[in-house]
């Protein structure tokens, strides 16, 4: 821990009167692997980081961000929202995408369940695939919703990168989670039919 109230009485003085939700002026002073350090207009300078305010990775954009110098720079001009004061490290935790609007809940409003959207393949798991659907939206196309017929991989489907016409079955503006079929829209493959032995065929069920 960084010290209590009597070690930094500035700082902590300073920190306690913040509020949630209250916006803080500063300028980017270091981007570190975790998050960036922001140096705050207002308020004591901290005794061991180059800045009392911190915005971890995920706070920075509503969009999936690899590292923080795709949404910042040192020297960068930003205000942010007041999360919360962090005891351990005296410092203020910081929001950026709340200053935001969120691109899921825009599109929420105009998306409804049933609607067909087409999309690109974005990662594979073991339990289905991802499809983004517009910049910044992506939604899960669970395995069992990938083709009329059972499949045990995604990849005997699709591969990353493919172009996939989907069904939206689940919007969660709370959660932010999007749940999408492919097997439900109008250009899932037909099933194979598979050979029975007295030479009819017969659909795979």
């Amino acid at each position: 821990m960084m010290g209590g109230p009597s070690e930094n009485p500035e700082l902590w003085a300073f920190l306690e009167s913040l509020h949630c939700g209250e916006i803080l002026s500063g300028t980017i002073t270091a981007i570190e692997r975790f998050g960036v350090f922001v140096a705050l207009d207002d308020g004591p300078d901290h005794p061991v980081f180059p800045g009392v305010g911190f915005i971890t990775i995920p706070e920075l954009s509503w969009r999936r961000v690899e590292a923080a110098f795709d949404v910042v720079q040192v020297g960068q001009r930003v205000s942010a929202e007041f999360l919360q004061f962090d005891t351990w490290n005296l410092e203020a935790r910081l929001s950026l995408r709340a200053t935001q609007p969120d691109p899921f809940q825009t599109f929420a409003d105009r998306t409804a369940v049933g609607q067909e959207l087409n999309g690109r393949v974005t990662k594979l798991v073991p339990f289905g695939v991802f499809v983004q659907v517009t910049d910044g939206i992506e939604g899960l196309v669970h395995l069992r919703e990938l083709t009329s017929t059972p499949v045990e991989s995604p990849s005997d489907v699709v591969q990353a990168g493919d172009e996939v016409t989907v069904v939206v079955t689940e919007i969660d503006r709370e959660r932010r989670r999007l749940v999408l079929s492919r097997r439900r829209s109008s250009s899932d493959p037909p099933v194979t039919p598979l050979r029975s032995r007295d030479g009819s065929s017969r659909e795979r069920s």
